[in-house]
């Protein structure tokens, strides 16, 4: 393939995965606990910054998991990296005994009919059988296991040990099990708001674990950020869309002179 269609070609590929990803990141604006995603073509944090401009100054490493999806367009190679930014939001009072929100780092274990997963989504409700579930019912991990509750109505604690009442003689039924992944951690989104396990995980514990009973995470998705982005890469699609149509318009009419020659 020519080299110059086999760049506007890279190019408008990168800007359709960041719409795809703007798209997912709109949707998802008022979704409890749902962190924003970025795409970006490349690794470099000159990439980052190009696409992104002031709006990356405000994210760090440490504020950012990814996942890398390296796919080949001849003669290059284009690596799309989706990243997250993990940094927490705003917390919305809900009043309801069964929402909880992290006020840090970390996130909440549950059990999938894949295996264990991960979430900042705190809107959590009571099974039939009396497990603590997520809206999709999925088991909430404590430290011990699945945590059964006596009362639609347990107290929730600051470090996330749930008893049936107030009183400091309460019986413990369970204690939330948040974890926190390594920095810059590459994780696998698995929908309705979870993540795969990823590597180096450890619990949190003491005063690292801040639970907060009665509220849930908003989103933080900002969506006149996401907007402007949006418009920002339709634009760019559009003027790659002319290089590669101009281009081709050219070498067009090169073979016509060639062959009227």
């Amino acid at each position: 393939m020519n080299e110059v269609l086999a760049i506007g070609l890279q190019a408008m590929q990168g800007d359709m995965a960041r719409l795809e990803q703007v798209g997912m990141n709109l949707a998802n604006a008022l979704t409890p606990g749902y962190k924003a995603g970025l795409s970006v073509q490349g690794a470099s944090g000159a990439s980052f910054a190009s696409h992104f401009g002031a709006a990356a100054s405000a994210l760090d490493a440490a504020s950012l998991a990814s996942a890398v999806t390296p796919h080949t367009v001849t003669p290059h190679t284009v690596t799309t990296q989706y990243l997250s930014d993990t940094r927490p939001a705003t917390l919305k009072l809900t009043g309801e005994a069964l929402d909880v929100a992290l006020a840090g780092p970390g996130y909440f274990e549950v059990m999938t009919g894949q295996g264990p997963a991960y979430t900042r989504s705190g809107s959590f409700r009571v099974d039939g059988q009396g497990r603590l579930v997520t809206t999709q019912g999925h088991a909430v991990m404590g430290a011990g296991g699945e945590i059964v509750l006596k009362s639609p109505s347990p107290t929730i604690d600051a470090s996330g040990a749930i008893t049936s009442s107030p009183s400091a003689d309460a019986q413990v039924l369970g204690r939330l099990r948040v974890v926190q992944f390594e920095a810059g951690a590459q994780l696998t989104p698995l929908g309705d708001n979870l993540l795969a396990a990823g590597p180096a995980i450890s619990s949190l514990q003491g005063d690292a674990v801040q639970v907060r009973q009665g509220f849930v995470e908003n989103s933080n998705v900002n969506p006149a950020r996401e907007m402007t982005n949006l418009i920002q890469t339709m634009r760019h699609f559009e003027s790659m869309q002319k290089v590669v149509q101009t281009y081709d318009d050219m070498l067009g009419n090169a073979i016509r002179k060639l062959g009227e020659n």
